[in-house]
C-alpha cells in the first residue's frame, strides 16, 4: 500500500504536524490502496504563511515568466499523462480508458488554452479615449484556497491552480481526501517545472477540516470551490467572517430538450452522455425532456442504451463504465433510486442494487425512469449517478417552462435541427452554459452556472479575469 502522508508546503514535501492517517480506498474492489495524512490546523496555518510570505515576490514576477513556467507544467504534465491516467483510475474508478481519453486530456487541454488566453491578456489596459491617463491594472486576488472535487480531478485542478500561477497569486491547494493521488503527482510537476517556493502549497485534509479552516482563514484572500452546494453554503457563511472573495462551481440538474425535429442519434447521444463518468459530473444532463410525439421511441432508446450499457472494473479494458466513487455515494444512489421507485416514476431500465455477476465494489446498474413529474425528488436532487428521467412536454413553452424549474442552473442542452428555435430558446434557459445538438462548447469558453449552481466563470480569459482585482488608476504618466 502506498504511503502518502506529506504535503507539498513551502517548496518541499514536508511531515505533517497534525495529522490523521486516512485510507484511500480502490473503488472497483472496495480495499484500500494508500494511505495519506488529513492535515491540522497547524499544517494549514503553514501552507498560509508560506502562501503569504510567497505573494509579493510572485504577484511581481513579469507576466512572460510566469506563463514560460507554465509553458514547462504543461510538457511535464505531457510526460506523466499515462502514470496520471492510471492513478486517477484507481482512485476514483474510471475506466482506464476513459481515464486516457478524457480525464487526463481534459487537464491538458485546460493548461493548453491558459496558455493561449495569457498571451493575449492585458494585466495593464487604457479605460479609454476618453480618458488618456487613467489605466485599468489587473492584479492578482491575492493568496488563494482552491478546494477541489474527486469526480473530474485534473479538470478543476488545472481550472484553479494554472490561472492562479498566471496572474500572479499565490495558493493552498486541498483536493477531495476521497481521490488525492493525482493532486500529489500534479503538486510533482510543479516543482519539476521550478514553481517557487510558497507560490503552490498542497494540503490534504476533509471539507471540515482543512476545508474550514481555509475558507475561514484570516490570510486567504479569496476561495475558489468545487463541489456540492450544501458544502459551497457552508463555505460561504464561513468565508463572510473575514469579507473575502469566494468562487463557487457547484451542482447541476441539467435539462436535455429533445424536440421532435431532432437529429436520430439525439436520445442515444443525450443517453451516453448521462452515463459518462458514471454520472458523476455535476453538468450531466439528467433530466430528458422529451417531446410528446417522440415520447415512446425516445423512451425505447434509452432502455436499449442504458441495457446494453456494460458496467465493470476501472482496470479493464474498454468502453464500459466504472464504480461510484465511494460506499457513501454509492449508498446515495441507491436510496435515490428507490425514492423514484416509491414515488411512481415508471422504472425503464436498472434499479437497485448491484449489476448482475458483482458482490463488491461501487458498481451502479444505468437506470432509466420514464413518465417523470418535475416535482419528483429524482428531478430535482442531483443524484450524481447514472440515473435517467424522462420527461415528456407538448410545446416550446412548455419544455423551457421544465427546464427553468430547478433550483440549478448550470448546463442545459437542446435538441432541434430548426436554428432559430435552438436560439429561441437557448436565449430563455437559466443557465450559465448551453449545449446545442451535441457540439461541445469551444476551447477556452467559460464554465460555470448561476443560481444554486454557483458563481464566476472557469476557463480560458474569463478563468484569468476570476483570479484578479481590477484597480482603477488615474493621473497614468506618459
Amino acid at each position: 500500500m502506498l504511503e502518502k502522508r506529506e504535503f507539498y508546503i513551502d517548496g518541499g514535501w514536508v511531515a505533517p504536524v497534525a495529522g490523521s492517517d486516512f485510507e484511500v480506498i480502490d473503488p472497483s474492489n472496495e480495499e484500500a490502496i494508500a494511505v495519506i495524512s488529513l492535515g491540522g490546523q497547524a499544517d494549514t496555518d503553514a501552507a498560509v504563511v508560506a502562501a503569504r510570505r510567497a505573494f509579493p515576490g510572485w504577484a511581481a514576477t513579469p507576466p512572460a515568466e510566469r506563463l514560460q513556467l507554465v509553458e514547462r507544467v504543461f510538457e511535464i504534465y505531457q510526460a506523466r499523462a499515462e502514470e496520471m491516467a492510471e492513478t486517477i483510475s484507481r482512485e476514483m474508478g474510471a475506466p482506464i480508458e476513459m481515464a486516457k481519453t478524457q480525464q487526463v486530456p481534459a487537464g491538458l487541454g485546460h493548461i493548453k488554452n491558459f496558455i493561449r488566453a495569457a498571451k493575449g491578456f492585458a494585466f495593464e489596459r487604457p479605460l479609454g479615449e476618453h480618458a488618456p491617463n487613467d489605466r485599468i491594472l489587473y492584479d492578482p486576488a491575492g493568496v488563494c484556497a482552491l478546494i477541489t472535487p474527486w469526480n473530474w480531478p485534473m479538470n478543476q485542478v488545472t481550472l484553479k491552480v494554472i490561472p492562479a500561477l498566471l496572474t500572479g497569486c499565490t495558493m493552498v491547494l486541498k483536493p477531495s481526501e476521497i481521490a488525492p493521488l493525482n493532486a500529489l503527482l500534479f503538486a510533482e510537476i510543479l516543482d519539476a517545472a521550478g514553481v517557487p517556493a510558497g507560490v503552490f502549497n498542497l494540503v490534504n485534509g476533509d471539507g471540515a477540516g482543512v476545508g474550514t479552516q481555509l475558507s475561514g482563514h484570516p490570510d486567504i484572500d479569496m476561495v475558489s470551490f468545487t463541489g456540492s452546494g450544501r458544502a459551497g453554503t457552508a463555505i460561504s457563511k464561513n468565508a463572510a467572517e473575514t469579507l473575502k472573495r469566494v468562487h463557487l462551481e457547484l451542482g447541476g440538474k441539467g435539462a436535455n430538450i429533445v424536440f421532435a425535429d431532432a437529429d436520430e442519434k439525439a436520445v442515444k447521444r443525450g443517453t451516453l452522455h448521462c452515463f459518462n463518468n458514471t454520472g458523476q459530473s455535476c453538468n450531466a444532463p439528467s433530466r430528458m425532456l422529451v417531446q410528446r410525439e417522440v415520447y415512446d421511441a425516445a423512451v425505447e432508446t434509452a432502455d436499449a442504451v442504458a441495457k446494453a450499457m456494460q458496467v465493470g472494473p476501472a482496470a479493464e479494458a474498454g468502453r464500459h463504465i466504472g464504480p461510484a466513487v465511494s460506499q457513501a455515494q454509492f449508498d446515495k444512489i441507491q436510496n435515490l433510486i428507490q425514492v423514484g421507485i416509491d414515488e411512481g416514476a415508471r422504472l425503464v431500465a436498472g434499479g437497485v442494487g448491484r449489476p448482475e455477476g458483482t458482490n463488491r465494489g461501487y458498481f451502479v446498474r444505468p437506470t432509466v425512469f420514464a413518465d417523470v413529474s418535475n416535482d419528483m425528488t429524482i428531478a430535482r436532487e442531483e443524484i450524481f449517478g447514472p440515473v435517467l428521467s424522462i420527461i415528456p412536454f407538448e410545446t416550446e413553452e412548455e419544455a423551457v417552462a421544465i427546464a427553468n424549474d430547478t433550483t440549478y442552473g448550470l448546463t442545459n442542452y437542446v435538441q432541434s435541427q430548426d436554428g432559430a428555435k435552438r436560439n429561441r430558446v437557448a436565449r430563455q434557459l437559466r443557465s450559465g452554459m448551453v449545449e446545442m445538438n451535441g457540439q461541445s462548447r469551444g476551447a477556452g469558453s467559460p464554465f460555470g452556472g448561476v443560481k444554486a449552481s454557483g458563481n464566476g466563470r472557469e476557463g480560458g480569459v474569463w478563468g484569468l479575469e476570476d483570479f484578479c482585482e481590477i484597480k482603477a488608476v488615474s493621473g497614468w504618466g506618459e
